[in-house]
C-alpha cells in the first residue's frame, strides 16, 4: 500500500491541486478590509462648498473634509482613526445619492456613521446637532441644556468643532450664544454662512438681529416666544413680532416657550 504521506498518491493530489490555483482579483484586499471596518476607502464628492473627500467602511461614513492633497488626507486620517484610507474612483451610489439628499436638507434618509474612537461627550453633542432642522440655527447653550451638561456651553463648542462628518452631522446650524455666526470647522465662519444661505437662512440679517439684542422672538397674538429662525417665528407678521433678550424678559411679559425649538432649553432667565 502507498504511503499517502510520502509519495505516490499525495503527490498525485498535489499536483492536481495545483491546477485549481487562481490570482486573487485586484483590490480583493483593500474591499475586505473595508467591508470589516479594518480600513476605510474615500472619494471625492461634490457640495455647495465645492468638492469633498468622503470616506466610509462597512459601519459608516467616518469623515467629512474639503477636498484637497489626498496624501495629506490620508495621513490625517490614519492619525485621527487609526485606519488607512484607500482612494476609490467614487462613493457607492446608493452612499452618494443619501449623503447628497442629507446634505441637501433631507433629515429622514439614513446615513450610518463611523463614530468609533470619539467621546460619549461629542457624540451627544453631533446627535443633537442632527435635530436641528435645515433653514434653522440654534446657540451652542440650547445644545447643552439639551443634553443636560447646560454649563458645557464652551465644551459644546469644542465638541462641534471636532466633528468628523460636518454637513452631515450639520454643525453649520449652530451658532455662538450671542447670535453671532461663529466659527466652522469645514472652511471657516465664510463657508458657514454659505451653506446657511443655501438652505434659506440670511446670514447678515441673522447678524443684525444679534446686534440688536434679539436673541428671541414672540407673537402678540399667540404669546409663544421662539428662537427667531424656528418655522413657528417665521409665521410671525411683521406688526405681531416681538423681539426679546431673554427668556425671562419673555416670561415676565406673559410669553411661554415654543414647544418646537424650545427655547427655554437654551436662554436661561435673566
Amino acid at each position: 500500500m502507498t504511503n499517502l504521506t510520502t509519495g505516490g498518491r499525495f503527490d498525485d493530489i498535489e499536483a492536481g491541486l495545483a491546477h485549481l490555483g487562481a490570482t486573487a482579483p485586484a483590490g480583493l484586499a483593500t474591499a475586505t478590509l473595508v467591508a470589516t471596518g479594518l480600513a476605510d476607502a474615500y472619494a471625492s464628492a461634490p457640495s455647495p462648498l465645492g468638492h469633498l473627500f468622503i470616506a466610509w467602511n462597512a459601519r459608516g461614513v467616518s469623515a467629512v473634509t474639503l477636498a484637497g492633497d489626498p496624501d495629506d488626507f490620508e495621513a490625517r486620517h490614519r492619525r485621527e482613526t487609526g485606519r488607512i484610507a484607500h482612494r476609490a474612483t467614487a462613493l457607492p451610489e446608493p452612499l452618494a445619492k443619501a449623503i447628497a439628499r442629507r446634505i441637501g436638507g433631507d433629515r429622514r434618509v439614513p446615513v450610518s456613521l463611523d463614530l468609533r474612537g470619539r467621546g460619549e461627550f461629542e457624540r451627544q453633542v453631533w446627535m443633537k446637532a442632527l435635530e436641528i432642522p435645515p433653514g434653522e440655527v440654534r446657540p451652542y447653550g440650547w445644545i447643552a441644556a439639551e443634553i443636560g451638561r447646560p454649563k458645557a456651553v464652551r465644551a459644546v463648542g469644542t465638541a462641534l468643532g471636532h466633528n468628523p462628518v460636518p454637513l452631515i452631522v450639520p454643525c453649520h446650524r449652530v451658532v455662538r450664544s450671542d447670535g453671532t455666526i461663529g466659527q466652522y470647522s469645514l472652511g471657516g465662519p465664510g463657508n458657514k454662512r454659505t451653506i446657511l444661505a443655501a438652505e434659506g437662512l440670511d446670514p447678515d440679517d441673522l447678524e443684525a438681529q444679534a446686534r440688536a439684542g434679539v436673541r428671541l422672538v414672540g407673537s402678540g397674538t399667540t404669546h409663544i416666544v421662539c428662537h427667531p429662525t424656528c418655522r413657528n417665528a417665521r409665521r410671525i407678521q411683521a406688526r405681531h413680532r416681538v423681539p426679546f433678550r431673554s427668556l425671562g424678559a419673555a416670561t415676565r411679559a406673559g410669553f411661554r416657550a415654543c414647544r418646537v425649538c424650545r427655547p427655554a432649553a437654551g436662554l436661561t432667565a435673566a
